[in-house]
């Protein structure tokens, strides 16, 4: 049986729709009330991967006290790779999941040999990276170098996935999400963007219960209630 164009022609409407009003909303909100954290607004390329490496599978609360810190005794790649072992291990102690220090000062050590002390500006170079996956390449790429690309972590997953209803395999779910991911970020703010679903994750679409009521994209999003 085939659908009236009518019909069609609304449906393929609406996503965009969504979308648009979902951008500008988030955006809008951001821009007010974005969290003050010590990293928020940081464009040195090397002081942007030492926080999202930190960051990973760590809540922000622990990582505020670590990050000056470690920036203070390691504040270049150069530093870093010419540090010991043992001083970089001491200087995460408490952190907890320590091969992310040594994945750290191994990137460190790559950037400097390799890349003459420069942390790379693209995606694909980042991810060759020791420790870096497709998330912390697209936040360090965007958050460091503006570019246009998605950051897609727990947070981010989560709010595209119940504002679009985003449904399926898990797989699936995870290949439509940064699908849509990539078609929302906003040339001109992608830092502001990725940070953005981050915060909204973090504080109001929380994983367990949602606080629906107080969202501030709640009007377009397709999995608030009714």
């Amino acid at each position: 049986m085939s659908v009236p164009t009518s019909r069609r022609s609304s449906k393929q409407k609406a996503a965009p729709t969504r979308a648009a009003a979902f951008r500008r909303r988030l955006l809008a909100w951001y821009t007010r009330h974005r969290r003050d954290l010590p990293w928020r607004g940081e464009r040195n390329p090397y002081a942007v991967l030492v926080s999202e490496i930190m960051l990973q599978q760590t809540q922000v609360a622990r990582v505020r006290d670590y990050y000056p810190r470690f920036l203070a005794r390691f504040p270049t790649c150069e530093a870093l790779a010419a540090a010991a072992a043992d001083a970089v291990r001491e200087s995460w102690d408490g952190l907890g999941y320590y091969a992310r220090a040594r994945n750290l000062q191994r990137a460190a050590q790559h950037i400097v040999a390799e890349c003459g002390g420069q942390v790379p500006a693209r995606p694909e170079e980042l991810r060759r990276l020791p420790g870096i996956g497709r998330y912390t390449a697209g936040a360090v790429a965007s958050l460091a170098y503006g570019a246009p690309v998605a950051a897609v972590d727990t947070n981010a997953a989560r709010v595209l996935a119940r504002v679009f209803r985003i449904r399926g395999p898990a797989a699936t779910r995870s290949r439509r999400v940064w699908s849509r991911a990539e078609s929302l970020v906003p040339p001109a703010r992608p830092a502001d963007w990725n940070q953005a679903l981050m915060d909204l994750g973090a504080l109001y679409c929380v994983a367990r219960t949602p606080r629906c009521a107080r969202c501030p994209v709640r009007r377009v999003c397709a999995s608030a209630p009714a």
